[in-house]
């Protein structure tokens, strides 16, 4: 259990974005980061996706989950809620929560959306209760972290957040990259003081 997870879904790389600025947070608080996505899904039939994707963080299996310090969940918003191919990954994981290996692990949550006003802290809200169901921690960011009462793009005390715009092709703002670092190496300390 020497990694923190930093599981999410992008459909434009807004969100991913975001998981690499959390990723160099968990590192610079002394964990490894390991990266990890969903699969796109199909209305109308399971997709079928290579098991590997052609670019990105590889897919996310069982054991990755399984087998982490702590977690950090993200999805852009999709009508105030997370996007479908991490909520039916999630729901696939009735076996981890029969064997309760979450359970008092650390846990965070981030989201991208296309307007301030797009849904993000239901998002964010909506990502944390299959958590809190497997036991896990929840952190989120304290007004400590001063970015928090100053921005003018996103973020939340419950977790990071991004504005991408209309078109999903805003970068991330200073404010925005310093929060998901912030939640990053806040998730990387509490793991570390569980385990000791």
């Amino acid at each position: 259990m020497s990694y923190v997870l930093v599981l999410y879904y992008s459909r434009h790389g807004a969100t991913a974005g975001m998981a690499r600025q959390i990723a160099r947070g968990i590192e610079q608080g002394g964990r490894e980061a390991r990266l990890r996505t969903v699969p796109p899904v199909s209305p109308v039939c399971k997709a079928v996706a290579d098991s590997i994707p052609a670019e990105g963080a590889p897919y996310v299996t069982e054991d990755d989950l399984r087998h982490c310090a702590g977690l950090a969940l993200g999805s852009p918003t999709r009508f105030g809620n997370m996007a479908a191919p991490l909520k039916y990954f999630i729901d696939a994981t009735t076996p981890l929560w029969m064997s309760g290996a979450l359970i008092g692990k650390p846990a965070a949550v981030f989201s991208s959306t296309s307007s301030l006003h797009g849904g993000q802290e239901t998002t964010l809200l909506s990502m944390m209760l299959p958590l809190l169901h497997h036991g896990m921690l929840i952190c989120g960011l304290p007004y400590s972290e001063t970015d928090l009462i100053t921005t003018t793009s996103g973020g939340t005390p419950y977790g990071p957040t991004h504005v991408a715009g209309a078109d999903s092709d805003k970068p991330l703002t200073e404010e925005e990259k310093r929060l998901c670092r912030a939640l990053g190496e806040r998730l990387a300390r509490i793991a570390t003081r569980l385990m000791s």
